[in-house]
Order: C-alpha cells, then sequence, then structure tokens
C-alpha cells in the first residue's frame, strides 16, 4: 500500500514549496491523504476557478498540480513516466489556452488558427523535469492566422507570441506557469519570436547547425493549429533524419560528446555539488547516448525514432543497435537520476540539477526521497553514475582528440604564452564557443564580437587564481544569454571589467549565479559609485519608491528586485575586490534590506486600504531580529521578522470590505511576506522568516502590542527573551516604534529567575550542537567557539548584568567589555569570526572552506596577511570565545548536554 501520510509529512518537513502548496489546497491534501490520486489530480484542473484572470487561473491549476504530482511520487503512486507525462501535458494545455486566449484578446470573433507551438527538449518529448522551462519554436501562417484589419502579419503574430509568452511567465503571489525561452529558435539575437512557417523551413533546410539536428529528435506539435504544426515537420523530416552521414557528421557527434565530458568534468567530481544533469556519468551523458546513435542510424530505420530517452533505449536495444544490458542500465540510471532530480526541484521549486554542496541541504534531499541519511543518497547514485560514466567513454573513446589540427596547436600555444599552466582545456572551451552549439553564439555578429574581446577576456582569465572554475562560471553565464554580442562589446569597451569579471567568477559562485541571470548586473560596475558606501536607510527609501506615471505595485514589487539587486551585487563585488571591510558591507546590506522592507510595506499597506480602509486607533509595526535586527547581514541572509499593530484588537476596519483588526493585519502581513519573498521576473528578494512570533509556527502572524506583552512577560521560553535582545522595530511610525521598543526594553529589564534563566540557555546551546552540528572546524557560526557561542555568552551576560542590551552584537559586546563583564579580546573574536561568515557566505557557500584559489582572498578580507594566518588568529578567536562560554557553564552548574 502506498504511504501517502509519509510522503505528505515528508513534503511538509523538508520543502518550504511544497508545505506551502499543501496549506493553500486543503482540499486536494485531504484526497491524497486518502489515496485518491485520480479524484485530487481531477480537483486541480479546478483550482483556477475563482481566479482574476487567466494567467492567474493557469498559475492556481500550476500550483496544485504540483503538489497533486510531487505528492503521488513521493508516495510512490506515480513511477517517472507518469509523473513527466502529466507536467508534459499540463504543459500542452496551458500552452493551448494561452493562444485562445491571446487570440481572443485580440480578435475576439475569430478562431485560433494559423499559429502552432513546436514542442523540443524533454517538452518535446513528453519527458517535463518537475520545475522546468520549455524550449518551444512559435511558427505562423501569414495566409491563414487571424489578424485585425491594420495590423501586418509578422507584427499581428508577434503581439500574439508576446502575449502567449506573458500568460506563462509573469509572476506574481500565485508563482508562474512556465519558464519560456525561446532561444532555439534560429538566430533568437535577429529574428522575431513567431517565425513564419516557411522562412523557418527554409532555414532549416539550408542553414540549419548540427546540433539543431540532434535538438529536433524530440520534437512535436504541442499546441495551436495542429495542422500547420504537422506540415512543418513534415517538411524538415529530411534535415532530422538524413537516410546517410558522411563522415563529418559523424565526427561532428563525437566531437560533441567530447566536448560534453571534457566541459563538465571540470569540478564534477561525483559527490555533494555534483551535476546530475552535466556531470559525468549523468543525465545529459544517457540521452546523448541514445541520441547520436539515433542520429546515425535513424534516417534508414524509422523505428528507431522515438523521443522520450527510454523509449529510445528500448528500440535501440530491440533493433540490436546497442547491447540488452547497455539498455538496461542506462535505463534503471536514468529513472533514479531524474527521480532525484525531481527532489532537487521540489525543494525550492528551483530549476535546479546539482546536489547540495552543504550537509545540511543535502540531508533534506535524501528525507524528501525517504531515505534516513545523507550518504544513503550518495551510495544510491555512486553505482549508477559510474557505470554510466563508463558507457559514455565507449562513445565518445578515452583516446579521442588526442591528434591536434594546425589551428588547435597554434591555440594552445597562445594559451600557453598567456600563462595557462595546462591549455588544452580552455584550448576545448574556446572550440566549444567557435563550434555553434551554443545558443547565444550562433550568428556571425556574436562570434565577432566574441573574437574582439577573447584575447584580453583569456589574458585576465589566466591571471586568475582558479582559470578552470572562471571558464566554467562564465560559459555556464554565456549559455543562459539570448545573445552574448552586446554582453562582449560590453568587455571590450571596459578592460577592467574583464579583470574584476575574472575575480568573480574564479572567487564568488553567489555572484556568477546572479550575474549569469542578469548579466547587466556588470553595468553597474562601470560607475565608481559602485563601490561607495550605501546612502542612509531614508534616502534608499526613496530612490526605491521611486515610480514612473502609470506604474503599478506589480511593477514596483520588480523595480525593488531589481534596484536592491544591483546594489546587493555591487556589495558583494566589493568583498571580493577587498575595497571594503566586510563589517561595513554587511551594515550596508542591512540598510537595503530594510529600505526594502519600508518601500514595500508601504506600498502593500496602500494596496490593502484600497479595499479595506483602515483600523481606526491602530498601524502596523514590524520587528526585524537576528541580523536584521543587529544591522549586519550578509549577502545569504532571511530576514526574521515579527509583525505587531497597535490600538484594540477588538476594533474594525473601515473600508468597503471591513474586517476585524486581527483578521484585518494578518491578511496585510501575509501580503507583506509575499512582496518580499515571492520571485518576480525579475528574480528573488529575501526570504522572510516568522517563526519568532508569539507562540512560533502556530501562532498567529500579526497580534497586537498588547497581547505580544502579555505574551513575552507570562508565556515567553527564554530563548525568546535571548531573541529579544536582538529586536529593533524597522516600521511604523516614531510613536509606535517608540511604544514597541518601550515594551521591548521593559521585557528585557523584568525581574527573572536568573539560575534558571541561564541554565536554559546553557542548554539551548547545547541542544543547538545537538541537532544542528557544524559542517565543520571552520563553520564560523556553529562550531564551538563560534558566532553561536559568543551570541549566547553575550547574551546571558546582559541578563546576568541588567545592562549591555543593544540590537547590534558589537556595540553591546563593547558595552559589556567598557563595563569590565567580559574581556577585551571577545571585541577581535568577534570581528574576525564575523568577517569570516560574511566572505565565506560569497566565496564558500556551503563548502567546509573555500578553494585552495580563493583562500588567500578570504584571508585578506579578514586582515590577515595569509591563510595560514587567518587559521591561527581563527583558532585563537574560538578558543577565546569557548574558554569563556564554558566558564559561564561551568560558574552556574549547568551542562550543555541538560544534565
Amino acid at each position: 500500500m502506498k504511504d501517502f501520510s509519509a510522503a505528505l509529512d515528508r513534503a511538509r518537513q523538508h520543502s518550504g514549496f511544497l508545505a506551502r502548496l499543501a496549506d493553500q489546497n486543503a482540499a486536494i491534501v485531504d484526497l491524497l491523504s486518502q489515496g485518491k490520486t485520480e479524484d485530487a489530480h481531477r480537483l486541480s484542473s479546478e483550482a483556477g476557478q475563482n481566479a482574476s484572470g487567466p494567467g492567474q487561473a493557469l498559475r492556481r491549476q500550476r500550483n496544485a498540480l504540483a503538489l497533486v504530482t510531487a505528492i503521488a511520487d513521493l508516495a510512490g503512486a506515480w513511477d517517472l513516466q507518469r509523473v513527466t507525462a502529466t507536467l508534459s501535458d499540463f504543459a500542452d494545455y496551458a500552452l493551448d489556452a494561452a493562444i485562445r486566449t491571446a487570440f481572443a484578446e485580440r480578435v475576439p470573433d475569430a478562431q485560433p488558427q494559423g499559429f502552432a507551438v513546436i514542442a523540443l527538449g524533454k517538452h518535446g518529448s513528453r519527458e517535463l523535469n518537475y520545475s522546468s522551462d520549455i524550449d518551444p519554436i512559435l511558427i505562423f501562417d501569414p495566409e491563414t492566422m487571424p489578424r485585425r484589419e491594420r495590423d501586418e502579419p509578422i507584427e499581428a503574430a508577434q503581439r500574439i507570441g508576446r502575449r502567449v509568452v506573458e500568460l506563462l511567465s509573469a509572476r506574481d503571489g500565485d508563482g508562474y506557469v512556465f519558464r519560456v525561452d525561446l532561444r532555439l529558435r534560429p538566430s533568437p539575437e535577429a529574428t522575431p519570436i513567431v517565425l513564419p512557417v516557411e522562412a523557418a523551413i527554409s532555414y532549416y533546410e539550408t542553414m540549419a547547425l548540427g546540433w539543431e539536428q540532434a535538438a529536433f529528435i524530440r520534437s512535436r506539435v504541442a499546441a495551436g493549429d495542429q495542422a500547420l504544426g504537422d506540415y512543418f515537420l513534415r517538411a524538415i523530416r529530411p534535415f532530422i533524419w538524413r537516410r546517410s552521414l558522411d563522415f563529418g557528421a559523424i565526427d561532428q557527434i563525437t566531437d560533441v560528446s567530447r566536448r560534453i565530458r571534457g566541459h563538465y568534468a571540470q569540478g564534477q567530481a561525483f559527490g555533494p555539488g555534483y551535476d546530475l544533469k552535466r556531470g559525468r556519468g549523468g543525465i545529459r551523458e544517457v540521452e546523448f547516448f541514445a541520441q547520436a546513435h539515433q542520429l546515425i542510424h535513424g534516417g534508414r530505420h524509422p523505428e528507431l525514432r522515438a523521443p522520450a530517452t527510454r523509449d529510445a533505449l528500448a528500440v535501440l536495444r530491440k533493433g540490436g543497435i546497442i547491447d540488452a544490458d547497455v539498455a538496461a542500465r542506462l535505463d534503471a540510471a536514468y529513472v533514479l537520476f531524474r527521480t532525484i532530480e525531481h527532489r532537487l526541484q521540489m525543494i525550492d521549486d528551483r530549476q535546479t540539477h546539482s546536489l547540495p554542496k552543504s550537509e545540511e541541504e543535502l540531508r533534506r534531499v535524501a528525507g524528501l526521497h525517504g531515505l534516513e541519511q545523507l550518504d544513503d543518497l550518495l551510495d544510491l547514485l555512486r553505482p549508477h553514475v559510474e557505470s554510466t560514466g563508463r558507457i559514455f567513454d565507449g562513445l565518445s573513446g578515452s583516446d579521442a582528440g588526442d591528434g591536434l589540427s594546425a589551428n588547435e596547436a597554434r591555440l594552445i600555444e597562445q594559451l600557453s604564452e598567456l600563462g595557462f599552466a595546462d591549455p588544452r582545456p580552455p584550448a576545448s572551451r574556446i572550440a566549444h564557443w567557435r563550434g555553434g552549439t551554443v545558443r547565444a553564439l550562433r550568428s556571425k555578429a556574436a562570434l565577432s564580437a566574441l573574437e574582439a574581446v577573447l584575447p584580453g577576456l583569456m589574458a585576465a582569465i589566466a591571471k586568475a587564481p582558479d582559470p578552470m572554475g572562471a571558464l566554467n562560471r562564465l560559459d555556464n553565464m554565456i549559455s543562459r544569454l539570448p545573445s552574448a554580442i552586446n554582453f562582449f562589446k560590453l568587455l571590450e569597451a571596459r578592460p577592467a571589467l574583464a579583470a574584476m569579471l575574472g575575480d568573480i567568477l574564479s572567487h564568488a559562485p553567489t555572484l556568477a549565479e546572479a550575474l549569469a541571470r542578469r548579466t547587466e548586473l556588470l553595468d553597474g560596475l562601470i560607475d565608481a559609485t559602485a563601490f561607495d558606501p550605501q546612502p542612509p536607510v531614508e534616502k534608499l527609501i526613496k530612490l526605491f519608491s521611486a515610480l514612473e506615471a502609470g506604474d503599478d505595485y506589480q511593477v514596483l514589487l520588480d523595480r525593488v528586485r531589481q534596484k536592491v539587486g544591483d546594489r546587493r551585487f555591487a556589495l558583494g563585488v566589493q568583498i571580493i575586490e577587498g575595497t571594503r571591510d566586510p563589517l561595513e558591507v554587511a551594515a550596508d546590506y542591512a540598510r537595503l534590506a530594510e529600505a526594502a522592507l519600508v518601500t514595500l510595506a508601504n506600498a502593500t499597506v496602500q494596496e490593502f486600504e484600497v479595499q479595506h480602509g483602515r483600523v481606526p486607533g491602530s498601524e502596523l509595526t514590524v520587528l526585524a531580529l537576528g541580523r536584521l535586527g543587529g544591522r549586519a547581514l550578509t549577502h545569504a541572509s532571511d530576514l526574521d521578522l515579527i509583525y505587531l499593530f497597535s490600538g484594540d484588537f477588538r476594533a474594525e476596519s473601515d473600508g468597503r470590505r471591513p474586517l476585524g483588526a486581527t483578521q484585518y493585519y494578518n491578511r496585510l502581513v501575509q501580503r507583506i511576506s509575499n512582496a518580499l519573498s515571492v520571485q518576480t521576473a525579475s528574480g528573488p528578494l529575501y526570504e522572510v522568516d516568522t517563526r519568532l512570533r508569539p507562540s512560533g509556527a502556530q501562532g498567529l502572524l500579526s497580534v497586537s502590542f498588547d497581547s505580544f506583552e502579555r505574551y513575552q512577560k507570562e508565556s515567553a521560553w527564554t530563548w525568546e527573551h535571548l531573541a529579544l535582545t536582538r529586536a529593533r522595530p524597522v516600521f511604523g511610525s516614531a510613536a509606535a516604534k517608540d511604544a514597541l521598543q518601550g515594551i521591548i526594553d521593559g521585557v528585557l529589564q523584568m525581574k527573572r529567575d536568573l539560575p534558571r534563566f541561564v541554565r536554559d540557555a546553557i542548554k539551548m546551546r547545547g541542544d543547538i550542537a545537538k541537532h544542528k552540528p557544524p559542517s565543520g572546524s571552520l563553520d564560523a557560526k556553529l562550531a564551538e567557539g563560534g558566532l553561536i557561542d559568543l551570541e549566547f555568552l553575550i547574551h546571558v551576560t546582559q541578563f546576568l548584568n541588567g545592562t549591555g542590551f543593544a540590537p547590534r552584537l558589537g556595540d553591546a559586546l563593547s558595552a559589556l567589555i567598557e563595563q569590565g563583564h567580559l574581556p577585551a579580546e571577545l571585541a577581535g573574536a568577534h570581528d574576525l569570526l564575523t568577517r569570516y561568515l560574511i566572505v565565506s557566505r560569497l566565496a564558500a557557500p556551503g563548502a567546509l572552506q573555500p578553494a585552495d584559489a580563493t583562500k588567500p582572498l578570504v584571508a585578506r578580507a579578514c586582515g590577515c596577511e595569509s591563510w595560514e594566518d587567518l587559521l591561527e588568529s581563527y583558532d585563537s578567536a574560538r578558543q577565546c570565545v569557548r574558554g569563556r562560554w564554558q566558564a559561564i557553564v561551568a560558574e552556574h552548574g549547568g551542562s550543555e548536554d541538560g544534565e
């Protein structure tokens, strides 16, 4: 019997995304808990019934289906084929619905025809990922597509295409339907998004590249005018399935396979961080193994033209092309890889393919899959990865490419002169860029821009401490661009940016990932003011709130994300380039977050008041805790918030749709949290954590001042008072913030059983050590003598002496040192540990320690001469903190084991 209860429990425990969907779809959860997956599936199609428009309806249907699919998958009720087919069928439905909507809006009296969607990739083979984009090609027939009388056919088609993409990819509080990637069309940097059918046929008959032949193996008509799509695919069938392949084409297949292995083997050893899709022995190698054999033999044998990977392996085995044992091993590996890939994507609804590097995140993936230990997950994958890698070796040939052409030899010589210790891998990468298989570099203009900047760029990368790491990240960035022309032209015009880009790519994977999503972030570094400190919060609020005439709330959500993203990226570069002290940058990170919070809270309150009015004599106040309260965020920090309101909770709002005060503010703050955390077209902003509110996750999102004060004085746990030491009101009128600060001060100074309080704190620290152990000695936060120990030491000392209370940890420590309650050497320990935490979040996210090439940069940022000096100072700091904390433990007769 399938265990749906366990599947729901795992989903809630390990996936914030699925937990949110479960909370939003109680009726579906009820059906799933009873094992009624088909009923739940049918109910998911009704999720958009009360939506405000077709886009929102599709987004809500997608969310409901994502919940059903995930739980049916986790419970073992649906196999991989059912899961991927269900997701792919919904993509077809969504595309068709978007096309019907676009035509109805533009030409309401006409039937939608003459417009078709060709699905490629996993969508084309009905193998979509759990969190996947779709890669369609849009075509139209100028003779049959309805349009307004004055519209030119090409412009009318583009309007329909843009509207279809907007309906599917636009984001709001309900998320999105699908990310739509139109870069697989011919020359995407120069062609319209919807192609005339005859022009598309002409391109594929005369000008198409070799990789496009492989892409069309998995093509089909997904939506729109079926007859038009069938006509197109029939016309280009000879391009896809050639009856004979010349030796050049076969060499090209082998060359592409060799490039895949050479490109992704760098840094892709199996273990934490392994790329399930592109790593050695991963998903892509299974798919390419099947496609290569199909391209070689499918022209003469139509029965081998199966689009789906598993089907392709089966027909290749049946046709005697590959051994039965090879087919079976690749099939088993593919099912497992895709299943675990889905687990990765279920965690946060992100299109990721890599195993997490941190033990905590890897443990979540293992737990979601039903495994007890993270090693169980690695042990499950390892034999399949190794087997697939060996099989793929036989395709690419371990000795392939040993002979060098004159051009290759000359390129290797040039790279060696630039300073590459091993010039062959970068030479292979350049050949990959020049070879026409990269979408952003398919046009002559893009290749010309590359060639203009290539010498200077490679010279800069050659000087980077980790040249191949930098090249891997650059390649990842280029692969995501629709066109690389502007990117390379910017580097050509600003040579200094190339060196800075090399540092980012070599040392800061977090910044490199942000740059890959938004290459325009690089533009902001041209202005020298990018390296200035951030202005005061009040000025940032004014900058973030500025809108142009006609801009609305949704535009503001995007603009704030763009402006915060630009500035946060520049702050990260300041750390990597060593232009500012990380402690100063941490304060700037906090200013940005506070300004974004105030800006979006103000806008959300205004939007909410249109419908519900105001609660007389009452207002919302937001309390920041943790690192935001202490004005010292890292690049990756979330926001710890408590939402409170002044006045009488029994009051009612005065709007068109009045609400009681408690309901009013709980709805309002949910919208504010969404405004801060939902991912829009401009990307994410901040994760919001409200678990520090009264009664934690079981309590209301927002309570009155009176309820908060009563709870803190009568019911709060010791840890909640410890957290309150770093509380700081950040939103509300001056009077409301002063009143709230008075409540906080009263709680911190109230009489309490200090011996018991200290014992509780000691036990709490021990519980943290048990349930959230450090990832290693360089875990500056969780390691013994790290920042958690220091925070407990400072807070316990504050309560024992009734003094030194200040939200900023450094200020509190300085006050306690000045008053003689703590030794002066703790100030240096605090600064070093905090600097290391801030820098490591950029330079080594999730890793036990920075890469060797990055260690000097980290040491410099922490104020040390070398990595060895840093380790010595780091150990001394930890010993200092640990010694003082253990003195507290010994003096008060407690034990971190609670005994």
